[in-house]
């Protein structure tokens, strides 16, 4: 499968090395320009290439915004309509800026996402997860323990898909709902966000 990168940081570049260890291919991108990306293109291999963020959206059959969400309107529009979008951001305030429809809980910052990508099917994911444990805690399926990744979306057939990722690089997905109600569930400052735990405990946290 393609999948395009839209944002190279912590968690970005941990989940194109995921990818390509388990055989897909990426495309990078940044705010930067490809030229500052070579280092982690060259680690990545031939799998991977660095493009513009509007290049790396037309590329993937599928695509990862991973951007400070203050930067949200910067995610291309172009490209991403009718694909599985993973979102794996969060709001912080200090770092982002004040958004009135986030700190008066009239939306989420997936759904405001959507709201700029017209088409294109959200899923939230990998938001929760601390990006050491990203890049340390993949695990085979069915061994004790192994962290679970909570979803949520609005489109089942976006989320079997990026369920399927999850397990394939070694995490247990877990379907919270929806963007309005499970991503709730799992932004900051809830019980599941930076817990990393395994799936029975985060259906039971989120009363599932």
């Amino acid at each position: 499968m393609r999948i395009g990168m839209i944002g190279a940081g912590n968690i970005g570049s941990t989940l194109a090395r995921h990818f390509v260890r388990v055989g897909h291919e990426v495309a990078v991108s940044n705010s930067r320009g490809p030229e500052t990306l070579a280092t982690l293109v060259g680690e990545l291999g031939g799998q991977a290439q660095a493009m513009t963020a509007a290049e790396a959206a037309r590329f993937g059959e599928i695509a990862v915004v991973s951007v400070p969400f203050g930067k949200y309107r910067t995610v291309p529009v172009d490209g991403l309509s009718g694909k599985a979008v993973i979102d794996t951001n969060n709001y912080y305030p200090n770092r982002d800026g004040r958004f009135a429809e986030l700190d008066e809980d009239r939306a989420t910052s997936s759904e405001m996402l959507a709201a700029h990508l017209p088409g294109a099917l959200i899923v939230k994911a990998f938001n929760a997860i601390q990006w050491e444990r990203l890049r340390d805690g993949a695990r085979p399926a069915g061994v004790p323990g192994r962290i679970a990744i909570p979803i949520s979306g609005d489109d089942e057939e976006a989320k079997h898909l990026v369920e399927g990722l999850i397990d394939e690089i070694g995490f247990d997905p877990v379907d919270l709902g929806s963007l309005a109600v499970g991503g709730r569930k799992h932004q900051p400052g809830m019980r599941l966000y930076a817990a990393d735990l395994p799936a029975d405990e985060v259906r039971r946290l989120a009363d599932l």
